[in-house]
């Protein structure tokens, strides 16, 4: 946050003495000046919702610059409001969520990290493009939002085209142009004891090493499956075919806020609505119910979604504890082989 905002004020303070509100900001509508001004306004909106914790809309503020502030004043707002979102971000509990509109009605402080730089990089952009002044920020601040709130993006050829493509402002070869665009904050489900917190592709890469994936993991955490299936998933996202909804979910412990495993599906549903499930569990969380009642939960959410008929799991005819999950959470046996047997729940009119 800091840096995409420093390299905002460096760039358009080079040019803070020409006419910014007669110029249109790119394609947009707006003036550069109105562009700026909207700039500062996001960042401290981001900023109110994680530190009011504002769960149900917008909080009811916005800034309102003094009569006469020129547009260096204007970038000096928006250094101070860039620098009250990244205190918020730091300061604010990796479990707090607050509201943003798109498209689960509710983002973290990652989320709204990411947010806030794709805002100060697209309108800087957009300034930049008015004024005819050269403007690209580090690469690893486009990635950085790239991989937390497009996670149906491929990447494309460098992380900055491909951002610009994604938003419409820009190309990329072989792809067709982007006319209507939104941002996607990971999904996160509710249970009883649980929340089954969408894996994001920058959270996928790091489990599939050696990192925790940004969570705080119950001793033994994460497991060998949870690595497997986070590499999965970030090879959906290379080839441009991950919807994150379809993908994985890490499950944290309410009163502890402790990752305890992971569970998700193996791709979206297929034409005929089946979707498979997997799962796995920290050792030292298993035997208390907690897989039985994070697969309730899941399964009802796919079932809820008119693509998905059936919630299909395949488990290994020695796994019987597994087996035993699945039978609780409501499944049934429908096949067998030698080594695996298959169960399915379907939605209500398919049982």
């Amino acid at each position: 946050m800091e840096q995409a905002v420093a390299e905002c004020v460096g760039v358009l303070g080079a040019v803070a003495g020409r006419d910014w509100a007669g110029v249109r900001a790119g394609r947009l509508e707006w003036s550069c000046r109105e562009t700026a001004v909207h700039i500062a306004d996001d960042l401290i909106a981001y900023a109110g919702q994680l530190a009011g914790r504002e769960s149900e809309a917008y909080g009811p503020f916005e800034i309102v610059l003094e009569e006469g502030t020129d547009n260096a004043g204007v970038l000096r707002v928006i250094g101070t409001m860039g620098t009250l979102l990244a205190a918020a971000v730091r300061t604010t509990p990796r479990e707090v969520r607050a509201f943003h509109p798109y498209p689960f009605r509710s983002a973290n402080r990652e989320g709204f990290a990411a947010m806030g730089v794709a805002e100060v990089l697209l309108h800087t952009h957009d300034i930049a493009e008015g004024l005819g002044i050269a403007y690209e920020p580090d690469p690893a601040l486009c990635d950085f939002v790239l991989t937390r709130i497009f996670p149906h993006v491929q990447p494309g050829p460098t992380p900055w085209r491909t951002l610009l493509w994604a938003t419409a402002r820009g190309e990329l070869p072989g792809r067709a142009p982007v006319t209507q665009w939104r941002w996607s904050n990971n999904l996160v489900i509710e249970a009883e004891r649980l929340t089954l917190q969408g894996v994001t592709p920058a959270a996928a890469t790091d489990l599939s090493t050696v990192g925790d994936g940004g969570f705080a993991w119950l001793d033994g955490g994460p497991v060998e499956g949870t690595r497997v299936g986070a590499g999965l998933v970030y090879k959906q996202y290379e080839d441009g075919v991950h919807r994150p909804e379809w993908g994985m979910y890490v499950l944290v412990r309410r009163e502890d806020g402790r990752a305890l495993g992971a569970m998700g599906f193996h791709s979206v549903p297929d034409a005929a609505g089946r979707v498979e499930v997997g799962y796995d569990l920290v050792e030292a969380a298993r035997g208390h119910g907690y897989a039985t009642e994070a697969l309730r939960a899941l399964s009802s959410w796919a079932l809820d979604r008119p693509e998905a008929r059936v919630v299909v799991a395949t488990v290994e005819r020695d796994n019987l504890p597994s087996q035993h999950v699945l039978a609780r959470a409501g499944f049934t046996r429908v096949a067998e082989d030698p080594e695996h047997l298959t169960y399915e729940l379907g939605a209500p009119g398919e049982r």
